[in-house]
């Protein structure tokens, strides 16, 4: 079996199966009712495990989220994987992996690829290889209830095998890319945690003030006001039947990222009103955007341009004497805001926040100007952050082009001179 990935494989590459070069070995679970199996210091890696490195971008695993005892590796004769194997996803989640730095015990959704000989080949290179292979791999999979590779299976698939240092070149250069996206999202992440602390400080004690008072919503500047939503915006859901042959811009609950609020579709994205089901509200860019079903996801945005939305999204049109929309939307991605409509949503299937409770929330308003301010201050990092975002994007995208020019062999390195 081999993946038409491989078709215009260099004539230096050998073509071996994954049994050729590799030792495999699935793992088990011992069993979860005896204590003394667990808590142990034997890690024990399970497919979440792996996932959580995915989404930070980590290659290694260093570190589990459960142990086990001598009783309970003994308990299924599980064997210790060594150190620098490659750990992969079998079951259910295929084709996820890292690298273990440490020896681990592993359970039945995971397949060790123990190298025979480190002399012949980069377990890193491999790493990157079975990313470009997962959708083959899921290809494979078999089953009802959980789609699964089985072990001998894995074993007969075929895969390139570069001379070695040519497999070590194209590791580092992906690994390299890898380092930056990492990085970058660590600047992001401490971006993030500055803007939160900011908007926190600023809508609780604004800017300059000395003298403060104590409110039903704790403690605010003297000069600000405690208001209700309801008394300086409006629910404004004006319903729209989208008609077949019409153009919309159009936003659902997915369009909306949780946290940030960005917009995640290009605001030149029209789709034929055929394509939209059902009534929509109607909103424009003086709307603020609140997604009402399960209010802990936290989607609140500020759209760029007029359009219409899932009805799951209030369009709140604040008073713009009154209340700066950008304000109001700071306001209702605080966490207490959060909170306070996540207690407040009914509904078992598709919880949601009513209107009337939204109008009821109590907010602090500072004056216009004052608004201004801070909104200026927030904005200015979540520029910040959007330009790193933005970088990360181009990264991945960057990463994506090099994985599937060097793993296939239509880009060579063995040239090139890499420290």
């Amino acid at each position: 079996m081999i993946s038409t990935l491989f078709d215009a494989m260099p004539s230096e590459w050998k073509l071996v199966r994954i049994k050729d070069i590799f030792n495999l070995y699935k793992g088990t679970t011992p069993s979860t009712k005896v204590p003394e199996y667990w808590n142990g210091n034997i890690p024990f890696v399970t497919p979440t495990d792996i996932t959580a490195l995915k989404h930070s971008n980590h290659v290694f695993l260093e570190r589990t989220s459960k142990y086990l005892t001598e009783k309970g590796l003994k308990s299924k004769r599980l064997k210790l994987v060594p150190r620098n194997s490659l750990l992969v996803t079998t079951r259910a989640t295929i084709g996820e992996c890292a690298i273990n730095k440490i020896e681990v015990a592993i359970n039945q959704g995971i397949v060790a690829l123990i190298p025979k000989d480190h002399n012949k080949i980069d377990v890193l290179f491999y790493y990157y290889l079975i990313q470009i292979m997962k959708s083959y791999l899921k290809g494979l999979a078999g089953g009802s209830t959980y789609k699964e590779i089985s072990l001998k299976r894995l074993s007969e698939i075929q895969i390139p095998m570069p001379p070695l240092d040519e497999q070590r070149k194209i590791a580092k250069i992906l690994y390299t890319v890898d380092m930056a996206i990492a990085k970058t999202e660590a600047v992001i992440s401490k971006i993030e945690e500055l803007r939160r602390a900011l908007l926190d400080y600023l809508m609780t004690h604004g800017i300059g003030h000395k003298d403060y008072k104590e409110t039903e919503i704790g403690k605010i500047p003297k000069e600000w006001k405690v208001v209700k939503i309801g008394d300086v915006a409006k629910i404004d859901t004006e319903p729209i039947r989208p008609k077949p042959g019409e153009k919309y811009y159009y936003i659902g609950l997915e369009d909306i990222e949780s946290e940030t609020g960005r917009i995640l579709k290009d605001e030149n994205e029209l789709i034929d009103g055929s394509q939209i089901k059902s009534t929509k509200y109607v909103f424009s860019k003086e709307h603020v955007l609140y997604g009402r079903l399960r209010p802990y996801l936290n989607k609140v945005a500020l759209p760029t341009r007029d359009g219409i939305c899932s009805t799951d999204i209030l369009p709140v049109l604040p008073n713009k004497n009154l209340i700066l929309r950008e304000y109001l939307a700071y306001l209702m991605r605080l966490p207490r805001f959060v909170e306070w409509a996540t207690s407040r949503m009914k509904g078992t299937n598709h919880p949601r926040i009513s209107s009337r409770d939204l109008l009821e929330y109590k907010i602090p308003l500072p004056p216009i100007d004052e608004q201004k301010k801070i909104v200026e201050i927030i904005s200015s990092v979540e520029r910040l952050r959007d330009i790193e975002l933005q970088k990360k994007e181009q990264l991945m995208a960057l990463k994506t082009q090099l994985m599937n020019l060097l793993l296939t062999g239509k880009v060579r390195v063995k040239d090139l001179s890499i420290n």
